[in-house]
């Protein structure tokens, strides 16, 4: 178990935040969990300590918003999203996160642009296979890779326009199957050691508070505002993306 109280300052606030996006609020800022864990440890050991923390946050996450999903986005996005880990897993040596990081961040600040200019205001664009097996393969391959597949599910989801709660909810299940699918690949990988299991176990009681929280603000706010939000986080986690992505790659 990691014993250093400097990591928990920084991962305490970061299993709650990603407790509270997977719970329906804010969506978006979830994808800050892995950066602000990554300023104490690396990257790769924030992810794999998060992972079984995610998969807890899932069953209370399905169980919050059970029945309801929309279920021909899944059957598009999460076969998708299983090629995009396979590419993930077999990449994994040679792809650097930076890398990654760079290009979700700017796909998300392209997108919330469209949104914040008016672009997509007008019309709501339906299902896709073609764009849904798309951004759900490059969901697949972020998440594998450093946690970051809200972005690209955001892409495609947030301009369908869905009543919220339907939304959360297809967020939730699509993120299971995605976590679930996410575990052999890190086993084999070697990122689940005693070191990181443990600690995970320490952190896990932050997760059910966090996505209750979550849940409860989701309730709390009307619909419009919640889409605006949504936005809005899209828009601060490209940023974060792009600034922590150029930053190590110009250090």
């Amino acid at each position: 178990m990691i014993e250093d109280p400097w990591f928990y300052f920084a991962a305490v606030p970061a299993v709650l935040i990603v407790g509270i996006s997977k719970g329906g609020f804010a969506a978006g800022f979830g994808i800050l969990g892995v950066p602000l864990m990554a300023l104490v440890i690396s990257p790769l050991q924030a992810a794999a300590i998060l992972l079984p923390i995610l998969l807890v946050m899932d069953i209370v996450g399905l169980w919050a918003y059970r029945r309801k999903f929309d279920t021909p986005n899944l059957r598009i996005l999460i076969p998708a999203a299983a090629i995009g880990i396979f590419i993930g897993w077999m990449t994994a040596s040679s792809v650097r996160e930076e890398h990654v990081a760079l290009i979700v961040g700017l796909v998300a600040l392209a997108f919330a642009a469209d949104f914040w200019t008016g672009q997509r205001r007008d019309g709501v664009p339906g299902r896709s296979v073609r764009k849904g097996g798309f951004w759900g393969a490059v969901a697949g391959f972020t998440s594998f890779v450093a946690h970051a597949g809200g972005p690209p599910f955001q892409v495609y989801m947030l301009p369908q326009r869905l009543d919220k709660t339907m939304y959360v909810g297809t967020s939730v299940v699509f993120f299971w199957a995605v976590n679930l699918i996410k575990v052999p690949p890190y086993l084999a990988l070697g990122q689940f050691d005693a070191t990181n299991l443990m600690t995970a176990l320490v952190l896990m009681p932050l997760a059910p508070i966090g996505i209750m929280a979550g849940v409860r603000l989701h309730h709390l706010i009307p619909e419009e505002p919640f889409y605006k939000l949504c936005y809005a986080g899209v828009t601060l986690v490209g940023l974060k993306l792009v600034y922590d992505a150029l930053t190590s790659l110009f250090a």
